[in-house]
């Protein structure tokens, strides 16, 4: 179970990273578009983007506790 909950926290880093990796190879994401914004003072793509991320993060750790409480019982009691 702990696997699970540390897998949702690693997809979560490696969001946060996708803006370094899109910047240092030049590709064309979400990353590289918030490195964009930033340098560009576009504040609200960045707001955007930055509520995106968010809500992608708040997803995949719901989705594991939700996850975590199928594979043990013990946890929809407590």
């Amino acid at each position: 179970m702990p696997v699970v909950a540390l897998a949702a926290v690693q997809l979560g880093f490696l969001l946060g990273g996708s803006v370094v990796i899109e910047t240092i190879f030049a590709l064309d994401g979400l990353g590289y578009l918030a490195y964009q914004s930033i340098s560009n003072k576009d504040f609200p793509v960045m707001q955007v983007i930055v509520l995106l991320l968010s809500v992608i993060y708040v997803v995949l750790t719901l989705a594991a506790d939700v996850a975590n409480a199928w594979l043990d019982p013990r946890i929809r009691v407590a």
